[in-house]
C-alpha cells in the first residue's frame, strides 16, 4: 500500500513539472516529501538502499505520468483548462496547513516577512511575462544542440525541484517546452511501432536533455539541503510565498481560459478544487 502510495505522490510530481505555471517542488511539499526527497537524492550514495528504496516508486509514477500525458493531458487542459487548473490549485493549498505547522509558534522576524515577499514576487513575476513563448528553436541533431539541450535540462531540473518555481514554464519562455513535448511523444509512439529510426532520433534529443536534467537536480538539491539546515524558518517562509504565489500564476498563466468560463466549468471546478486539497492532504499523511 505504502508503495502504491508513493506511486501516486510521484504522479502528481510528474505531471505538475509537466505543465506550466505548476510546480513539482511545490507538490512535493504539499505531500509532505519534499525535506526526504531532497535527503535521498543528495544521500543517494551514502544511503543507497534506503535512498533508493523511497525514489524508485517516485520516479515510476513520474515516468507514468509522463506517458500518460501524451495520451491524454493535452486534450484535458485543451477541453476543460478551468476544472483541471484549479484540480492543482486544489492540491497545491492542501500542503499550507503542513507547512504553516512548520513556523507556527516561532517569531516572524522581518527576514521571514522579505523572504516571504521575495519568492512570493518571484514566482508571479514569471508567471506575468510567461505566455509570452520564445520562439521555437531547432532540435536537428548537432554537437551544439546536444551541448544546448545539456544545459537547458540543467536549468530545466533546478527550477522543478525549487518549490514554486516551474520547469516546464521556464522551458515555455525558452521556446524548447513545445519541442520537448513533441520529441517525448514522438519517441514513445516510435517505441510502440518499434521505428528505429525515430528512437534514434528521440534519443539525439532526450539522452542529453535527461542528462542534464539528472546533473541539475543533483546540484540544486544539494544547495537547497544547505539552506535548509542554516536557514530553516527562512527556508519555509520562502516556501509558504511560493506555495501562495502558485495559484496567483496558474490564474495568470491562464487569463484567457478562466475569462472565457462556462457555468458547467465554473461548477466542475468548484468539485475539482476540494478534491485537489484532500487529495494533497490524504497523500501528506
Amino acid at each position: 500500500m505504502e508503495f502504491l502510495k508513493s506511486i501516486c505522490k510521484g504522479a502528481v510530481i510528474g505531471l505538475a513539472n509537466i505543465i506550466p505555471g505548476v510546480s513539482g517542488g511545490t507538490m512535493a511539499v504539499s505531500m509532505g516529501i519534499y525535506d526526504r526527497l531532497i535527503h535521498c537524492i543528495t544521500h543517494l550514495f551514502q544511503e543507497f538502499k534506503k535512498s533508493v528504496g523511497f525514489l524508485i516508486p517516485i520516479v515510476i509514477g513520474a515516468g507514468v505520468a509522463l506517458i500518460a500525458s501524451s495520451f491524454g493531458l493535452e486534450y484535458l487542459f485543451d477541453h476543460y483548462p478551468v476544472p483541471v487548473n484549479l484540480l492543482f490549485v486544489g492540491l497545491i493549498l492542501g500542503g499550507l496547513p503542513a507547512m504553516y505547522k512548520k513556523v507556527k509558534g516561532s517569531r516572524i522576524r522581518a527576514g521571514h516577512i522579505v523572504a516571504f515577499l521575495a519568492f512570493f514576487g518571484m514566482v508571479t513575476a514569471l508567471a506575468a511575462v510567461g505566455e509570452r513563448e520564445g520562439a521555437q528553436v531547432d532540435l536537428r541533431f548537432s554537437f551544439l544542440n546536444v551541448i544546448l539541450l545539456f544545459l537547458v535540462g540543467v536549468i530545466a531540473s533546478a527550477t522543478m525541484v525549487v518549490p514554486g518555481v516551474s520547469g516546464s514554464m521556464i522551458l515555455l519562455l525558452l521556446g524548447y517546452y513545445h519541442p520537448i513535448i513533441e520529441n517525448i511523444n514522438a519517441f514513445i509512439r516510435a517505441l510502440t511501432s518499434l521505428d528505429v529510426d525515430g528512437i534514434l532520433q528521440g534519443c539525439g534529443v532526450l539522452v542529453p536533455f535527461g542528462i542534464g536534467v539528472v546533473a541539475g537536480i543533483f546540484a540544486i538539491a544539494k544547495l537547497i539541503e544547505i539552506i535548509f539546515a542554516k536557514f530553516p524558518l527562512y527556508a519555509f517562509w520562502a516556501i509558504i510565498g511560493l506555495i501562495l504565489a502558485s495559484p496567483v500564476a496558474i490564474v495568470l498563466m491562464n487569463l484567457g481560459s478562466f475569462a472565457q468560463t462556462t457555468v458547467p466549468a465554473a461548477v466542475a471546478g468548484v468539485v475539482t478544487l476540494p478534491l485537489g486539497f484532500f487529495m494533497a492532504w490524504k497523500l501528506g499523511e
